[in-house]
């Protein structure tokens, strides 16, 4: 069974940072296109951050632009998402996931692999 295992979640107040990791358990990604999703209660998932395979290609959503970075190491087999300057709408549970094509993608419905979730609340 193909697994992604995400660390890294807590709490913090607002202005505050976090740092998000996802590995594989079992098998290696450096091939797949990876992505960084959340979700809210009661809204929908939505795309955070996305990496080529090469890590050369990256995307952010509008409202993080600027305050998150997303890499990888491909040597190491691990997905990082580092958040800086926190906000009470970061609030969420985040998802890493990878993508079986050569291309990045932002739409869930795009990824085949998924994580369990970690979650990230921030407080004002």
């Amino acid at each position: 069974q193909v697994q992604l295992v995400e660390s890294g979640g807590g709490s913090v107040q607002a202005g505050g940072s976090l740092s998000l990791s996802c590995a594989p358990s079992g098998w290696s990604f450096g091939s797949y296109p990876m992505g960084w999703f959340r979700q809210a209660p009661g809204k929908e998932r939505e795309i955070v951050a996305a990496i080529s395979w090469s890590g050369g290609n990256t995307y952010y959503t509008d409202s993080v632009k600027g305050r998150f970075t997303i890499s990888r190491d491909n040597a190491k087999n691990t997905l990082y998402l580092q958040m800086n300057s926190l906000k009470p709408e970061d609030t969420a549970v985040y998802y890493c996931a990878a993508r079986r094509a050569r291309v990045v993608a932002t739409t869930s419905a795009e990824y085949s692999y998924w994580g369990q979730g970690t979650q990230v609340t921030v407080s004002s």
